[in-house]
This record gives C-alpha cells, sequence and structure tokens, in this order.
C-alpha cells in the first residue's frame, strides 16, 4: 500500500511551496488508496511554535487536504532518535566525535582546499577508520555517521538515476552534542517506524538523498522511491521568497480566494490534468494526477493565473455558495445583516449574481457590495471630475429624477427606457445620463450593467443619491 507523508517545520507559516508539496503527496495516495500521513518536524525548539503548527494544520484544512494518520510529532520521539543513533554507534556504523565546533570549521576549511571531504579525525576513530571504543563516553558529543566507501545510487522518479560517491560525503551528524537529532536521523527513523512508500518533495533535498538512503541501509530498509519536485520561482524566476510578498497559504484564505481555485492553481504547477485549460474538480485531479506527468522545469508564481482562476470560480459558483464565503468580509467591514440571511435573502442572492461576473476575490466582492448595502461609501476622484462636472447637469438629473418617480414599476427595462426617453428629449446620448447616474449611485465609473444595478439599489436610495451631485462636488474640491 503506498504510504506517504508531508513533513513540515513549524518554524514559520505554511506557504505555498509546502502547500503544493503536501497537495501532491495529497493527491498520489488519494488516487491510490493509500495513506496520508502528517508529521509536525518540531526539533528546532528555539524556532518551533504550536501556534504555526496550528497554522499549518488550519491551511490544510481549508485547503481540503485531509490526512490520515498523525499528527506525529518528534519532539516527543527524542529517546527514539537517541536509541537509534547508538545502535549504529554499537554496530560500528557511526562513531562519537567530541571534536570541538572550532577545529571541525579548521578542518573543513583545510579539507576543502585540498579538495577532499571532510573526515573527523576523533579520538575514538583510528586513522584507518576502525571504532576505538564504540560505547565509550556516549553522550559527551556529536555522533557522526561512518559514511562508507563505494558508490550511492537511487532513482528518482521525476529526475530519472542519481549517482554520488561517496567519498564526496562527509561523515555526517546523526546526533548533536545537546542530544537533538538531525534532519538526516529523525527523518529516516521515523520514514522506516511509518512504512513510508515514497517521499515527494522539493528538490532543494536532492543533496539529502544520498545521505538518508546510506541510513536507510545502515538500518537494514529498503529506501523509498523519491521523487523531488521542482521548485516555484517568482516571476524574476528566483526562488519564491518573502520578497515577492506575502506567500502564506492563509494569507491568500483571507484575502478572498477560494480553496479550489488554490487547489487547481498549486496542482497546475508543474503539472497538467489535461489539455484544456480550466478548473478541474479534486475528483478529477484525483484520477489524473501521476508523478510521471510532473515536469521537471520550475513553474513560475502567476498571481495572474490565481485571479483568473478564482475569478472564473467565482463567476459560476451559486449565490448560496457565494453568501456563504462573503459573509465574513462583509462582516470585517461592517456590511453583514442578519436578515440578509432572512427577510432579504433573495435579493442578497440577486445581488451576489450581480456581482459576481466581475469578482476576483471573496473580499472584492464584499467590497464591491458596499454601495448596495449602504449608503456612506466614497466616490472615486477620477470618476467625479471625468462624469459629474458638465455643466446644467444638476438640473438634468432633477428632471430625471421626476421621471423615475413616476415609473409605476422600478424594474430594470422601465428604468431603461425612462432614461433613454430623458435623453431623446433632452437631445443628447443616453451616456450623458448614464455616466453620471453610475458614478452618483455606486461611487465608481464601472460596474454591472447599470439598469441592473438600479433595480437592486431600488427606487428610494437611487432617487437619493441623484440628489447628491451638489454634496459630492463640494466634497471634491
Amino acid at each position: 500500500m503506498v504510504r506517504v507523508r508531508f513533513a513540515p517545520s513549524p518554524t514559520g507559516h505554511l506557504h505555498v511551496g509546502a502547500a503544493r508539496t503536501a497537495l501532491f503527496n495529497w493527491l498520489f495516495a488519494r488516487g491510490r488508496q493509500g495513506v496520508f500521513i502528517l508529521r509536525i518536524e518540531d526539533t528546532d525548539f528555539v524556532r518551533s511554535t504550536e501556534e504555526m503548527s496550528r497554522g499549518i494544520m488550519e491551511g490544510m484544512e481549508w485547503l481540503g487536504l485531509d490526512w490520515d494518520e498523525g499528527p506525529v510529532y518528534q519532539s516527543q520521539r527524542l529517546a527514539i532518535y537517541r536509541q537509534k543513533a547508538e545502535e549504529l554507534v554499537a554496530r560500528g556504523l557511526a562513531y562519537l566525535c567530541t571534536c570541538l565546533p572550532g577545529e571541525i570549521e579548521k578542518r573543513r576549511k583545510d579539507s576543502v582546499a585540498q579538495g577532499k571531504t571532510l573526515r573527523c579525525d576523533c579520538r575514538l576513530r583510528s586513522p584507518g577508520g576502525d571504532l576505538l571504543d564504540p560505547g565509550a563516553e556516549v553522550g559527551k558529543g556529536a555522533i557522526r555517521f561512518l559514511v562508507p566507501d563505494g558508490k550511492t545510487m537511487y532513482t528518482d522518479l521525476i529526475h530519472g538515476p542519481i549517482a554520488v560517491e561517496n567519498a564526496q560525503v562527509e561523515d555526517f551528524v546523526l546526533l548533536r552534542g545537546d542530544g537533538l537529532p538531525t534532519y538526516h536521523l529523525s527523518v529516516v527513523v521515523d520514514d522506516i517506524a511509518s512504512g513510508i512508500t515514497h517521499i515527494i518533495r522539493g528538490d532543494d533535498h536532492i543533496s539529502n538523498t544520498p545521505k538518508q538512503v546510506m541510513l536507510y541501509r545502515a538500518f537494514g530498509a529498503a529506501p523509498p522511491d523519491f521523487a523531488h519536485l521542482a521548485l516555484i520561482l517568482g516571476p524574476d524566476r528566483k526562488k519564491l521568497s518573502k520578497r515577492h510578498g506575502d506567500t502564506s497559504l492563509l494569507h491568500f484564505r483571507d484575502r478572498g480566494y477560494l480553496p479550489l481555485a488554490m487547489f487547481n492553481f498549486l496542482a497546475q504547477m508543474s503539472w497538467k490534468p489535461g489539455e484544456e485549460e480550466r478548473i478541474y474538480t479534486v475528483e478529477e485531479m484525483v484520477s489524473l494526477f501521476s508523478l510521471e506527468r510532473l515536469s521537471k522545469g520550475s513553474p513560475i508564481f502567476d498571481l495572474n493565473k490565481l485571479d483568473w482562476l478564482n475569478g472564473r470560480l467565482i463567476s459560476r459558483s451559486a449565490a448560496a455558495d457565494l453568501a456563504r464565503e462573503v459573509k465574513p468580509g462583509l462582516q470585517s467591514l461592517g456590511l453583514w445583516s442578519d436578515d440578509l440571511e432572512d427577510g432579504r435573502k433573495e435579493w442578497f442572492h440577486r445581488l451576489l449574481d450581480l456581482l459576481k461576473e466581475r469578482g476576483r476575490t471573496i473580499l472584492d466582492l464584499a467590497q464591491r457590495a458596499r454601495p448596495f448595502l449602504s449608503d456612506e461609501f466614497e466616490y472615486e476622484a477620477s470618476s467625479v471630475a471625468k462624469h459629474l462636472k458638465a455643466d446644467g447637469l444638476e438640473s438634468l438629473l432633477s428632471r430625471l429624477k421626476e421621471d423615475l418617480a413616476g415609473l409605476a414599476e422600478f424594474k430594470a427595462p422601465q428604468v431603461e427606457a425612462a432614461i433613454r426617453r430623458r435623453a431623446e428629449k433632452e437631445g443628447i446620448k443616453p451616456a450623458h445620463l448614464i455616466h453620471p447616474l453610475r458614478v452618483l449611485v455606486t461611487g465608481t465609473a464601472v460596474s454591472p450593467g447599470i439598469f441592473d444595478v438600479l433595480e437592486i439599489i431600488g427606487r428610494e436610495r437611487t432617487i437619493e443619491r441623484l440628489g447628491r451631485l451638489g454634496r459630492v462636488l463640494k466634497t471634491e474640491t
């Protein structure tokens, strides 16, 4: 059975690169009726926090990545790592290194200058490589793995065969002097204990893999299959980092991106579910996903692509679904009232259907709903300057108010007919009324179809806002 794991370190937020790794592991497991394990690698006690662990899990849950086992916390397994390291010492596969940090650094520099690989000539290791007393003073220094002679080879499921001469690998630390395990020891011990069959992770770990393959074999375990993912790059084609903006997963949730849009965005970096560029369902992606179809090339983090996916998803979503998504945003803006779920529910759903075609994010949708839910909103200075300063506009709008007040029914077709009739009587183009009307009613020169907008806003509010011209001009000057 396929068993994979996602193993983040809770030293920071779950960013999009790590989220993509989690997603590919999850897709691989779900498509093969396998097991997806969550492991929290929290042995960095200085930087790891429970808050970050909760944030990682919150982000995974928002994205829909449920786990079958865990979370397993490495901080609760320290005794096991020490036991395993001492086991290797007892078997002559590792040794105690009591060299001081300064000595090791000098030896490393000398080795680099001579084109050699670091080997610690510790007092517990003879020049020939034999251990003098495997059990002596264990706990008084670091434990290093004794890199064997020969070559370490494995086949990466994305990059193909990889081989490393062991002479190029230094005797690496398994257990530091403070008793804490290094990454190499803890992940291998945990992967063996969890029965991991495939390790899917970023290709910044390719250099770590030969060391870990050696450890699997030292523990008498067959190494799992490895698949190293190309790293995500920013628009400048450099590794994605803080300089490209906030890339934490929950940041995108809070900005109003839908989980399925983010799921598609992450999944379609390095992988194409199909030839058609569209939003795929989770079920479709589970059935189509394979490691063999992953690209070796580094994908570019293109926020425009995410906006496009999110906008398409919003535009095709049912109003009832959008209402649930937009509610927190409206609450944060002070625009929510409980009658939007009761007495005005039908009207609210009509509003969302009107706004969703131009929506890029849920937060954007909430902000653009303001003129419909409140009489207090800002007027764009550029729109005011362009459309509200024509000579005679105030008297023209006064006559239009009378026309709208006299309509038997305030529906989009009747409103449109009244505006066009007034334009014809005045000998002007309808646009000379429509543009000022749009700005006065919504605060901006851009909106959905103005006649539908006016129907949703209603007769009373429309007429009241047409009378704001003088106040708006005074405010803007």
